[in-house]
């Protein structure tokens, strides 16, 4: 089980002190339900409020943690070095074009946050908008949230969060002085938007269970609490944005959950105006507006189209009554996002389980295709701020390939290469081979595989693996160009990513398959991605490491009880391992908004015993587990700390194995780990040190 390359040490033991619940006739016990701390709202925001015995174990967990690891204290201070080698460390942006300027984001030879900056487009040198190394001074979190420059480019609205617990703080910076008006709006979500002529902003405030319930109006020079109420969602199970257009003639309040949407849109030039409903929610519609001067161009699944459709519809009367089809369903071609122009609308898309970009000419509807040959690649859209322009960006990588940022003039169809990710320390595409395998589910499903390995290495099942699940919300991880598993690959290990059910890798329908009652296809769907890349002589159970966060994390732990044997180690980054517990609990942030991923357990009796059956907390059980590196954030609000915390405690109860069951808190962040691009590393340098060690190849 890969236990031998650890020390037998004592694990701290949590203290038991049974707490019961009684949902639809059936009674639980949680023995270490009291981890979770009472007052977690106000910890979120002053982490210093966190109970001492609480505090404590935390500390014994790092403490124990530390042990166990210490000897690979100089093989993480050389998995750092290497990953940081492979990062051009003043890296830049190619700047976006807009108006007078072109706006960009670069680094500092050593800097752990971005530097916002522009150039005008007529000569001119490089002007510091904001510098999140001096922001960030003094600080042991921060990260900036948004930074958003004005249209007529004398302001600029940017957001930060310095503990961790995505509160964001909104500034206003004018960039005439460079200096930060009096302005300042505390608990909101990230991003925020100017109105039209720039004498405010719209943005979400986030509610005392950390939801985005209310949209306001802030004028510049004014207090917050005078600020205007916009919008306000009852429903705590929907999830709110606001933002503009690139015409700046609209801002749109964005309504939804996983599988409902709903728009209200308003002027950009008056702050008074009152939302307008664009089409009301309906259970199960999806839909998303991009405003294309006279029109809206709308990517929706109305009318059973899974695969979704582009329908058009006047800004005039945007109601679905007046939607008009434009490109129609196909199933089996999952239209992702769409970008309009003046003359051109442009769709990221995904067939047979790749994705290609079509450009089509809004005149003629003449369509042509940007695809690449490949077995397994990655696109993305680069964005625009212009809208009356002929060229849009879009980036292409692969397993092997560096990142590629092109220019491509949709007239002329002339593809313009822009940047090539550098990678200082070197790297050859010829020196590894990207494959694409299918895993055989026992459905009689095939599940994709992208892997990546050094060239020349024997397919024996002598290598390590690690393998990537995530499997959730309808999200694709794509096989794009990492640089941080490089230091795995260069030391024998097969890097492969399980293209499991609950993303939407191979369609809508490959997302609906590994939700609610079909949840456990997505675990079945990684177990057999592991079985297959044994079977085919990439690895072996023994040296097999397994790796997923958040709703991946859960996966790892329903993997965990389901298939120990087939894993000599698992690695659980913020893990959703606590689902049954968490989705009776309406008062966290997200909880009524996952009902619709994962059930309502409250009200319906069939979805508490679905959860149940996979919840890996509710199914930890006597049985031989491997060696187990839980991660989490004190200031987590997507995934609270107590979540691992108990888990890793359960564990601990009824493994019957040797190997080691570790939890790592770090206590100066939240969801997303360490803030800063370098102090992330360290984080992934623990990881991989843990994954080698397991995996009996450590120097």
């Amino acid at each position: 089980m890969g236990n031998a390359p650890f020390p037998s040490l004592s694990a701290p033991e949590a203290l038991k002190r049974p707490q019961y619940s009684t949902h639809h006739g059936i009674t639980r016990v949680d023995e270490y339900g009291w981890l979770r701390a009472e007052n977690w709202q106000e910890v979120l925001r002053d982490p210093s409020l966190l109970a001492e015995d609480i505090r404590s174990h935390l500390e014994a967990e790092n403490a124990y943690h530390e042990q166990l690891m210490a000897d690979t204290k100089q093989l993480q201070k050389q998995l750092f070095a290497e990953m940081k080698g492979r990062i051009k460390e003043d890296d830049s942006s190619v700047p976006m074009k807009d108006g007078a300027f072109a706006y960009g984001v670069a680094y500092r030879e050593g800097g752990e946050h971005p530097r916002f900056f522009r150039t005008p487009r007529e000569g001119g040198g490089e002007e510091v908008l904001l510098d999140g190394d001096r922001e960030a001074e003094g600080k042991s979190y921060f990260h900036i949230g948004t930074a958003q420059h004005s249209s007529d480019h004398g302001l600029l609205l940017w957001s930060f969060d310095d503990k961790g617990s995505e509160l964001y703080t909104l500034r206003v910076r004018d960039l005439t002085s460079g200096r930060d008006l009096q302005d300042r709006v505390q608990s909101a979500s990230a991003s925020a938007t100017f109105n039209a002529d720039r004498s405010g902003f719209y943005y979400a405030l986030l509610d005392e269970n950390h939801r985005p319930s209310r949209i306001f109006f802030h004028v510049l020079g004014e207090e917050q609490e005078k600020d205007r109420l916009i919008y306000e969602e009852a429903d705590p199970g929907f999830f709110m944005n606001v933002f503009g257009s690139r015409l700046d003639d609209w801002i749109f309040i964005s309504i939804h959950d996983h599988e409902t949407s709903e728009y209200r849109i308003l002027p950009a030039n008056d702050p008074l105006a009152e939302p307008r409903l664009v089409a009301a929610r309906q259970a199960g519609l999806k839909y998303d507006l991009e405003p294309a001067g006279e029109e809206f161009f709308i990517l929706t699944n109305a009318d059973g189209a899974k695969d979704y459709k582009i329908m058009t519809a006047p800004v005039s009367a945007p109601s679905r009554d007046h939607w008009r089809e434009l490109v129609p369903h196909e199933p089996g071609r999952l239209i992702l996002d769409i970008v309009a122009f003046r003359d051109f609308l442009v769709r990221l898309e995904r067939k047979d389980g790749l994705p290609r970009i079509v450009v089509r000419e809004r005149d003629s509807g003449q369509e042509h295709i940007i695809a690449f040959e490949e077995e397994a690649y990655s696109l993305g859209l680069g964005g625009a701020y212009e809208y009356d322009t002929e060229v849009f960006r879009f980036t292409y990588s692969s397993m092997t390939t560096p990142a590629r940022e092109f220019d491509y003039n949709m007239r002329t169809r002339e593809r313009v290469l822009l940047k090539t990710q550098e990678v200082p320390s070197g790297h050859n595409p010829e020196d590894y081979v990207t494959r694409r395998l299918m895993a055989p589910a026992p459905d009689g499903e095939l599940v994709p595989i992208s892997l990546v390995h050094r060239r020349g290495m024997k397919l024996d099942g002598s290598a390590p693996c690690l393998l990537y699940g995530y499997g959730a919300y309808g999200i694709t991880i794509p096989a794009s160009f990492r640089t941080n598993p490089l230091s795995l690959v260069d030391r024998g290990f097969v890097y492969a990513i399980a293209h499991i059910r609950g993303g939407k890798d191979k369609g809508q329908l490959w997302y609906e398959d590994g939700k609610r009652e079909k949840k456990v296809n997505t675990f079945m769907d990684f177990i057999a991605c592991a079985r297959h890349l044994v079977a085919e002589g990439y690895t072996s159970p023994d040296r097999l490491v397994a790796e997923g966060g958040s709703a991946g994390g859960l996966l790892m732990g329903a993997v965990a009880n389901m298939a120990p044997q087939d894993f000599c180690a698992i690695v659980a980054a913020v893990p959703f391992v606590d689902v049954l517990n968490t989705m009776l609990d309406e008062t966290l942030p997200l909880t009524p908004p996952e009902w619709p991923e994962w059930g309502n357990p409250i009200t319906s009796k069939e979805d508490f015993e679905t959860i149940a059956s996979y919840s890996p907390y509710d199914n930890v059980r006597e049985q031989a587990y491997p060696a187990i590196l839980a991660l989490a954030g004190l200031t987590d609000p997507r995934v609270t700390y107590w979540e691992p915390a108990k888990w890793v405690a359960r564990l601990r109860d009824f493994n019957t194995s040797e190997s080691p069951i570790m939890l790592k808190v770090n206590l100066d962040a939240g969801h997303a780990g360490a803030s800063g691009r370098f102090s992330r590393l360290e984080e992934t340098a623990l990881s991989y040190a843990f994954m080698i060690k397991a995996a009996g190849k450590q120097e």
